[in-house]
Formats: structure tokens, sequence, C-alpha cells
């Protein structure tokens, strides 16, 4: 770890590993159903926001958000904006979940990341729904949502190890 912390330039890179995924995720289109079973996706995306801007923010910042989320409505096709909406919504939630949390707790987080996906969901459907005149498949909505909040749980170990290795204040 020593030679990370004098090597600059490899740690800037490592750093910004995150946003290079979440940049890569949403030209990817990664919520879409890659596995062939019906109905079965999740939202990486919302999975990835959730967890850098509930534990590092510094380096997760809310303008490429914003501008993630309107990559993500030209490559899907949606209105533009409306997935910049629900991702700052996802940062409004975090925001105030880091500023309450004394003690940051997995089931906690988890249990809140279940209830931010489903009021952004909702809110992002409801506005699909009623403004643009689009028709919802609610098995879909309940199904990514139940994926996306069942998938965070291993997420949160994988980048909750990568968050430790990489962001750690002590070895200065």
């Amino acid at each position: 770890m020593s030679y990370l912390n004098k090597n600059i330039f490899l740690k800037g890179i490592l750093q910004s590993l995150p946003l290079i995924i979440l940049f890569v995720a949403v030209l990817n289109e990664f919520d879409a159903n890659y596995f062939g079973i019906p109905f079965l996706s999740f939202n990486f995306v919302y999975i990835l926001i959730f967890f850098w801007t509930l534990k590092q923010i510094d380096y997760f910042g809310y303008g490429f958000i914003f501008f993630a989320g309107i990559i993500n409505d030209v490559v899907t096709g949606t209105p533009l904006g409306l997935s910049s909406i629900s991702y700052m919504l996802i940062c409004i939630a975090t925001s105030y979940i880091r500023s309450i949390t004394l003690r940051p707790n997995i089931t906690k987080d988890w249990l809140f990341f279940l209830l931010t996906i489903s009021c952004v969901n909702s809110i992002y459907y409801i506005i699909l729904s009623y403004f643009f005149s689009i028709n919802i498949d609610y098995r879909f909505l309940l199904t990514n949502n139940l994926a996306t909040f069942l998938i965070f749980f291993l997420f949160y170990f994988i980048f909750d190890i990568y968050y430790k290795k990489i962001f750690r204040k002590s070895d200065v």
C-alpha cells in the first residue's frame, strides 16, 4: 500500500475508477436484462450512485452524476433529464442518510436503499406514464426493484472492500 501512496497518478486512477464505471454503465445500459430470464434485471447505476455518494462523494461529484443521467437518457431514448432527476433524487436521499447516521450499518443502508429506489422508480414511472403516455409494466417495476435490492448486498461488500483499500486515510 505504500507503493500506492508514492505513485500519485496510479492512486488518482484508482480513486476515479468508480466514476469511470458509472459512465461505462450508463453507456452500456447495464440495467437491461443480460441473463435472458423474463422480468429479471437490476439497475446497477442506482447501486453505484447510492454507495459512492454515501461513502465518498468527494471523488463522485453531483455534476458527473447529472451528466451521466443525460448520457443515459440519450442512450435509452427516454426524455432528456429524466434519469438525471432520478439520480439526483438518489443523491438527495444519500445526503440525508449520511447527515443523520452516526454509525454506518449495512442493514440500515440496505433498507434505506430499498425505500430510496422504490420512491425513485415510482416517480420515474409516474412521470413516464402521465406526462409522456408510456405504458408501464408493473411486474417489471416490482422485479427490477427486488432484484436491485437483493444484488445491492453483494455489490456493497465488493465496493466496501475497494473503498477500504483505496480511500482509507491511515496510510500517510
